[in-house]
């Protein structure tokens, strides 16, 4: 049985995208808060990082899809900003939802976070599913 590296440039390539691209999500997420995750899961509120992990993993759910389906790293980055685009909308839709929800978090109220949570995963398996080769 012959072993071929010949796809770890493009692994590399993609996982570094990836990686990148979550980054980018996380930063532009923690600065559209009107709370400070970082420092309230330092501090070892739960609700808050129920709520970062949440939305990460609503992000990363489509951008895998991307990674997999993906035509060139153009297409891949065009389809991670409309999944980040998503997750910025239901985000905000959610603050009109659950009203000071980000004092809410800050008062480490599991609800809330878990709310959210789930919304963003929710929000990021559709779409992941609509993204259609």
């Amino acid at each position: 049985m012959a072993i071929s590296m010949a796809g770890l440039p493009a692994f590399l390539l993609y996982f570094a995208l990836g990686s990148a691209l979550i980054a980018s999500f996380a930063a532009i997420y923690l600065r559209i808060t009107a709370h400070d995750e970082i420092a309230l899961i330092r501090a070892g509120n739960l609700s808050a990082a129920i709520a970062l992990g949440g939305n990460l993993t609503g992000f990363a759910i489509p951008l895998e899809k991307a990674i997999a389906q993906a035509s060139s790293i153009a297409d891949c980055v065009l389809w991670a900003i409309a999944a980040m685009l998503i997750q910025f909308a239901v985000y905000g839709l959610t603050r009109l939802i659950i009203p000071e929800l980000s004092h809410k978090i800050e008062e480490d109220r599991l609800p809330s976070a878990a709310m959210l949570a789930v919304i963003a995963v929710i929000s990021g398996t559709l779409a992941a599913a609509s993204m259609t080769v």
